[in-house]
């Protein structure tokens, strides 16, 4: 496809404690940041944007599915003073989706390739999927995918690699393009690449642009690793 993927704003956070699981969304991963910096679920209710006792229907919730304490709330003397923390299990919840928010930001620019399952090889663990008949693409294998079936490829913008000459190395798929368009930004410049009739998007720095000696209509080569492209099945 000839666009870019969104990244939607309505994230979904699936934590695992052992054996149980729990789906958190935005404003459950919203409202634990917020006990976590204010310590406060009052406060914390109302920078995430929901009632006190909403907030603590969620709390209930989690803490339930995953049979955890996620906070400890310490009451005041006489003079109040009482505050809400995250215990280490809820810390841990929170510092995982913290790494979910990190990882979608890094990879929030994504090609979608439509292909066919071609060949697949258990002995070396990979599959051979193909883009219109023309182009190859090696793949780790997935036990759930079979010969023909119809596949949608995804592989992040900066995972993929501009290179002036095919040479050896250990990334498994090279494909050889031209530069249809390159666009700037801010300090990024995401290059269009035509490879045979279906886009790629690459983002590189503009001292890389330089050094490629970079222009409209070159021929060039993408390459990038079997393990940066995942797979659904279309």
């Amino acid at each position: 496809m000839d666009k870019m993927t969104e990244v939607k704003a309505d994230i979904e956070y699936k934590i695992e404690v052992e054996d149980k699981s729990f789906v958190l969304d935005k404003k459950k991963y919203n409202l634990l940041n917020n006990i976590n910096t204010s310590e406060s679920i009052t406060d914390a209710a109302k920078l995430t944007g929901i009632s006190y006792r909403t907030a603590l229907n969620h709390i209930y919730k989690i803490e339930t599915v995953l049979g955890i304490n996620i906070v400890n709330t310490k009451k005041g003397g006489s003079g109040g003073g009482g505050k809400t923390t995250l215990t280490e299990e809820g810390f841990s919840i929170l510092k995982e989706c913290k790494k979910i928010n990190a990882i979608t930001e890094l990879h929030k620019d994504v090609n979608e390739v439509e292909a066919i399952v071609k060949d697949i090889d258990k002995s070396k663990k990979i599959m051979i999927i193909s883009i219109n008949d023309k182009i190859t693409i090696n793949i780790p294998l997935k036990e759930e995918f079979a010969v023909g079936d119809k596949v949608l490829a995804l592989i992040s913008y900066d995972n993929i690699f501009l290179i002036v000459e095919p040479c050896n190395s250990s990334i498994r798929n090279v494909i050889k393009g031209t530069i249809a368009e390159m666009k700037m930004d801010n300090q990024t410049i995401c290059v269009k690449i035509d490879i045979g009739g279906v886009y790629l998007f690459s983002d590189i720095t503009v001292s890389a642009e330089k050094d490629l000696d970079l222009e409209l209509g070159k021929e060039i080569y993408i390459g990038f690793k079997a393990m940066s492209v995942a797979t659904l099945k279309a």
